[in-house]
């Protein structure tokens, strides 16, 4: 069974109460989660009430088991860790289309997701290449936007904030006859704040704030041929304007992006026996870099160092799985995938490539029926990639309901990353050379828990304490140097990653109306080459949650507090420092204006105390003697968000 979140139950009736789903795919978080894996789900409420603008600021608070450091608050790259992995470790998809950038590995899709866009997220914990494939090393977060209904229904939303942020969203969705839409869309758009701290600007950098400008535009049209057959057909389109800043020499640096991410599923219930979907897709990402540089010392002129230089990809393929089950005793999955991937890089110059995977996988799974209050699976993908050597992977897992009130589960396995196009296609002059004939990275990873639940009239108390291991071989990393080119280029590099930590959760309800849940993650992740601690991976993190949400009075309030231990980074000008070792407050309150609850104000107040903390390091150098230095990325501000909602 899944850990649902528990708070703030109270306000979410009014959109939860028709959304439709009960196909294979929207389903296979929950059919994992019955043999073993954790799988914890953020809901739309959730993410409305803390006031979040974005994905990433939403799961920095609220996904347990996750660590996210944004570089220079929303819409941005950002560190993750989940269950201290490395950031590269993590599968992202946005309704169960994988949207990892494959051109790099090192940076997240999460830039240009907004919060306004999601009905759901599903934190789907553990190794999950058998029906995921690639760089699900650690776990997969699947981003789940608005979803069909039978009945119409939509909001929305307007909203600013102290840092000239200025957003919009909303959405409608309804059903007619056979057929089924949903429209979406959201701005968000702001100027930023000071990304770094006033001592480490130099005088070259006169770009002092960090902004940004998103557009989100989604469309969904579904046909039910009848109950057991549906068509759908999904588009999202994103514009972005993004500033990359820089303490030292930046006059301007953006990034322009265009991205559409279009999907058609059939989803089909042949009989009593027989469950399964087709999914084709195509996802074309596109963006253009600009970077105008201050001279040193001031000259009144501009060094261009890109001008609108292209870099982008296009990835699209298909997906196919079917359910079966034969009798009572057993149930079987069987599916197969295909990926075409094209792209290139003007900017750290990867030429134009094309690559393609394909992959067939299988799991059988067990029923109460065979083993009661039990279920046990276990499955194999085989992936061959057109480029770099074929991948087997394979998955044990399973849960044993001890009691009616206590639980045990877990999953064990092997997982994969394939080569992303820099390090397989990158020849910089000037810098790095890749290696067609890379291995990919394999991983052996495994989780344990025993969890339990009590309740007693209106309290009630989920909680799970567990621990994971995981680790990976045929490290691809810069692995010998060409004297004659002058060129890092990339190898399998000798060497282990191991990661070892434990993680406990509590959800509480302590009455109708108040609620909460805690989280701490301790993780052990060492590097092969230093014996240290991976670098941007924090050792611990905690997260606090409390929920007051009464149906008797029309309003509400959330508080969150996240707390990141000490983290370290290596490859500065000095070698290695460290930060972290912070925790940051947030509150919001929401009011309800008309006894029906469908017009709201929220009022959030993010890092509610002011601190001033580094979300990352970098070296920049001193403009008076070109000596390297140490600065800071800065987290967001103590900011004021202020939201009005109407549903309808």
């Amino acid at each position: 069974m899944a850990s649902p979140r528990v708070w703030a139950a109270g306000d979410t009736t009014l959109e939860e109460v028709t959304v439709t789903a009960n196909r294979l795919e929207e389903e296979l978080p929950q059919e994992l989660a019955k043999s073993g894996t954790r799988v914890e789900t953020i809901s739309a409420a959730q993410i409305r009430d803390g006031g979040y603008a974005d994905v990433a600021s939403a799961l920095q608070s609220l996904a347990p088991g996750l660590y996210l450091g944004p570089k220079n608050g929303p819409f941005d790259y950002v560190d993750a860790s989940f269950q201290g992995s490395r950031t590269g470790d993590i599968l992202w998809l946005v309704d169960g289309v994988r949207i990892n950038n494959r051109l790099y590995n090192g940076t997240t899709p999460l830039d240009t997701l907004p919060a306004s866009m999601v009905e759901r997220i599903e934190i789907i914990q553990g190794g999950q290449a058998l029906f995921y494939g690639t760089q699900a090393v650690a776990g997969a977060i699947n981003i789940v936007t608005k979803g069909f209904t039978d009945q119409r229904d939509g909001l929305l939303s307007l909203g600013v904030d102290t840092n000239s942020g200025r957003h919009v969203g909303g959405y409608v969705r309804d059903g007619a006859g056979r057929s089924q839409f949903v429209v979406y869309g959201s701005a968000d758009k702001s100027s930023g704040f000071q990304p770094f701290r006033t001592q480490d600007y130099q005088a070259s950098a006169t770009d002092r704030e960090r902004g940004f400008d998103v557009m989100t535009l989604g469309v969904k049209y579904a046909f039910n041929f009848s109950e057991d057959l549906r068509l759908s057909i999904n588009e999202q389109h994103t514009e972005g304007k993004l500033d990359y800043a820089s303490p030292f020499l930046i006059d301007t640096a953006f990034n322009e992006r265009t991205e559409e991410l279009l999907t058609a599923k059939l989803d089909a219930t042949i009989n009593d026996h027989c469950r399964l979907f087709v999914k084709p897709y195509y996802h074309w990402w596109h963006s253009h870099y600009t970077q105008f540089d201050n001279t040193v010392p001031p000259s009144g002129q501009l060094i261009v160092v890109d001008d609108h230089d292209a870099w982008g990809y296009k990835d699209y393929g298909a997906n196919f799985l079917s359910q079966f089950h034969f009798g009572k005793n057993l149930e079987y999955f069987a599916g197969y995938d295909v990926q075409n991937y094209g792209g290139n890089d003007a900017v750290l110059v990867i030429a134009q490539h094309t690559e393609s995977t394909q992959a067939v996988f299988g799991q059988i799974r067990t029923t109460p029926e065979l083993i009661p209050r039990a279920t046990l699976a276990a499955g194999v993908r085989y992936s061959m990639p057109s480029v770099g050597q074929s991948a087997t992977v394979w998955n044990v897992s399973g849960k044993y309901d001890v009691t009616p009130t206590l639980f045990v589960r877990g999953q064990a396995g092997t997982a994969f990353r394939l080569p992303t196009a820099e390090e397989l296609f990158a020849n910089d002059p000037q810098d790095e050379r890749g290696n067609p004939d890379l291995k990919a990275e394999e991983s052996t990873n495994a989780n344990l828990s025993v969890g339990g639940r009590t309740s007693n009239g209106a309290t009630r108390l989920n909680w799970e304490v567990g621990g994971f291991y995981r680790q990976i071989r045929n490290l691809i990393d810069y692995a010998t140097f060409d004297s004659l080119t002058q060129q890092a280029v990339f190898g399998n590099v000798p060497g282990t990653v191991r990661t070892r930590g434990g993680e406990l959760t509590v959800d509480v309800a302590l009455d109708a109306s108040l609620s909460g849940n805690f989280d701490f993650v301790y993780s052990d992740s060492i590097d092969p080459g230093s014996g240290q601690q991976l670098s941007r991976v924090p050792r611990n993190i905690a997260k606090v949650s409390l929920d007051f949400h009464p149906h008797d009075f029309p309003w509400g309030a959330t508080l969150t507090a996240d707390h990141t231990g000490i983290t370290y980074r290596t490859g500065l000008w000095d070698g290695t420092e460290s930060y972290g070792n912070r925790t940051v407050v947030d509150f919001s309150v929401r009011y309800f204006i008309d006894p029906a609850r469908h017009q709201r104000l929220n009022l959030a107040l993010e890092n509610a105390f002011g601190l001033s903390y580094a979300t990352g390091l970098g070296t920049a150098v001193h403009d008076a003697d070109g000596s390297s230095y140490t600065y800071w990325n800065l987290g967001v501000p103590r900011t004021l968000h202020l939201n009005y909602t109407n549903f309808f």
